[in-house]
């Protein structure tokens, strides 16, 4: 096997994949000992590496599977932990953090029934679950900066904020159970998921 086909998974967009899921790990430390000022920065550079990985993948061709299974699940881990420090902070957050827990455990729930039962491969990111995204780190980053900076309390913007973030993040869920369910329908071997080929793939790596 070829070193380049060995090694495509290690590029600039995973690495910034993986350092976006080792973030959460100084945000929970700083957060839980009230260092809000270096938790924000944390969270600013979170959202920097998700913006970064998808633009630099399109724009040098470095799209992996790994990558696309990668992405998503540092999102996920992301948010689930960012938004259950700031509910635990700000209890007017956990209606959010209830459709954030809901979305993420249906959608995990049927990715890996789609692996196991119809030996299917997820979909990747598309562009309303990056949206939701955004709107999430914007969402919470103005209400951690408000708090930070001694805006005070703006209720009204906070629920704004958290409304059309919520309503997104159900229109993303939406979108991708209807993905979900032409995949599970359709015959394109695109979306097939060949457990076999990738167990002896990686014998032949170990070997």
């Amino acid at each position: 096997m070829k070193s380049k086909d060995k090694n495509k998974n290690f590029n600039v967009p995973n690495t910034l994949t993986v350092i976006r899921c080792a973030l959460v790990i100084p945000f929970v430390i700083f957060f839980a000992y009230q260092n809000y000022m270096a938790a924000f920065l944390i969270l600013a550079a979170s959202g920097i590496t998700d913006m970064l990985d998808g633009w630099i993948a399109r724009k040098f061709h470095k799209f992996t599977e790994l990558g696309a299974m990668l992405d998503p699940l540092s999102d996920k881990l992301t948010q689930a932990v960012v938004a259950i420090c700031f509910a635990v902070r700000e209890p007017m957050l956990i209606p959010l953090l209830a459709v954030f827990v809901v979305k993420e455990s249906l959608m995990i729930g049927g990715a890996i029934k789609l692996m196991k039962k119809n030996k299917k491969k997820p979909s990747g990111s598309k562009w309303y679950g990056k949206v939701a995204t955004v709107l999430f780190y914007i969402s919470f980053g103005t209400i951690f900066a408000a708090g930070i900076w001694g805006k005070g309390d703006s209720p009204v913007l906070d629920i704004i904020l958290l409304s059309i973030t919520a309503a997104f993040m159900i229109y993303a869920f939406v979108r991708y159970a209807q993905i979900y369910v032409q995949i599970i329908h359709s015959d394109d071997p695109q979306y097939n998921l060949d457990v076999d080929a990738i167990m002896d793939k990686k014998n032949k790596n170990q070997s």
